[in-house]
C-alpha cells in the first residue's frame, strides 16, 4: 500500500514538476477503483447532485447527502487526498456556520480538505477556516453554485476584464490561505498564468495542460452519464453502452428461462436429497 497522499506530497510533486491526478468520487465502489489505480486526490463533488441524484443543479444538495458520501469516500480510499466540495448555502451565510459545516467534513467524515467556490468575495471564510486548521481547495471560472449569475454552464475568462479578475481572485484566494485551487472552463492562457504565479498547486477541470494537475468528473470520463459533455471531456471508456448491454441481456435471460440455470443453484447434500425427494418428490 502506497504512503498517505497529504498536502506536503501535492506540493512536493507541483516543486518536482509533476502532474497530479484528481478525479471525483461519490461512493465506496469507485472509491476502491480510484485507490488501486493510484489517484492523488479525489474529490467528493456535489456534482453528484447531477450525476447520481438525478437533478439539473447542484443545488439542492445538502451537507447532510455531501458528509454521507464523503464517508463511504473515506472508507474506500484511505490513503488518497479526498477533498468534501461544501454545498450551496453550506458558507454562504456566514463566517461561522462555513466552519461549523466544514468541520462536520473534517471531523465525520475524515476528509484532508474541503473545497469552496469564489475568489475575493470568500476570502473570510477561507482565512476562518484556515485559523480553524480546515484546508481549503478554492474554485474559480465556472462555478457551477452561481450558474444563476453566470447564465448557465459557461466559460469564463474569455475577455481581458474576467480573465484579470480570476488572476486576482485566484492571488486573493491564496494569500487568506487556500492550499490549492480548481481553474474550471478557463483559457489556457489565462490558467498559465495563475499556475506560474502560484506557489500551491492548481488544478484544471477544462483549463488546459499548464496546470499542476487535472481533475475530470469520473462519470463523464467513464461514459456513465451522458445528459451532456462538456468539451473538456476525454472518455476513457463507455460504461453506458456496457451496462445497458448487461442488463438488456439479463432482461431475455430470465424472459427465456436461460437464467438460472444449474450452476447458480445452490446444491443440497445427498443424503438429505435423497430424503427430500422421498418425502416431497422430485
Amino acid at each position: 500500500m502506497r504512503s498517505k497522499v497529504t498536502i506536503q506530497t501535492l506540493r512536493d510533486k507541483m516543486e518536482k514538476g509533476q502532474r497530479i491526478t484528481m478525479i471525483t468520487g461519490y461512493d465506496y465502489p469507485m472509491a476502491l477503483l480510484e485507490e488501486r489505480a493510484g489517484i492523488d486526490i479525489i474529490l467528493v463533488g456535489d456534482s453528484l447532485g447531477m450525476t447520481i441524484l438525478g437533478y439539473d443543479t447542484t443545488l439542492p444538495v445538502t451537507m447532510d447527502i455531501m458528509v454521507e458520501h464523503a464517508k463511504a469516500v473515506r472508507r474506500g480510499a484511505p490513503t488518497a487526498y479526498v477533498i468534501g466540495d461544501m454545498p450551496y448555502m453550506s458558507y454562504q451565510v456566514s463566517v461561522e456556520e462555513a466552519v461549523r459545516n466544514a468541520g462536520r467534513f473534517m471531523k465525520e467524515a475524515g476528509v484532508d480538505a474541503v473545497k469552496l467556490e469564489g475568489g475575493r468575495n470568500v476570502v473570510d471564510v477561507i482565512a476562518a477556516l484556515t485559523k480553524a486548521t480546515i484546508p481549503v481547495m478554492g474554485h474559480l471560472g465556472l462555478t457551477p453554485q452561481s450558474i444563476a449569475m453566470l447564465g448557465g454552464f459557461k466559460a469564463q475568462g474569455r475577455d481581458i476584464a474576467a480573465a484579470e479578475a480570476i488572476i486576482e481572485d485566484a492571488k486573493a484566494i491564496e494569500e487568506a490561505g487556500a492550499v490549492s485551487i480548481l481553474l474550471e472552463a478557463v483559457p489556457p492562457e489565462v490558467a498559465k498564468v495563475i499556475t506560474e504565479r502560484a506557489k500551491i498547486p492548481i488544478i484544471s477541470i477544462g483549463a488546459g495542460p499548464y496546470c499542476h494537475g487535472q481533475l475530470l468528473i469520473v462519470h463523464d470520463m467513464l461514459g456513465f452519464f451522458d445528459a451532456f459533455t462538456p468539451k473538456f471531456v476525454k472518455k476513457y471508456a463507455n460504461l453506458n453502452k456496457v451496462i445497458l448491454d448487461a442488463l438488456t441481456q439479463y432482461k431475455e435471460d430470465v424472459e427465456n428461462g436461460v437464467f438460472p440455470a444449474d450452476e447458480h443453484c445452490y446444491k443440497m447434500q445427498v443424503e438429505a436429497l435423497t430424503k427430500f425427494q422421498a418425502k416431497y418428490g422430485k
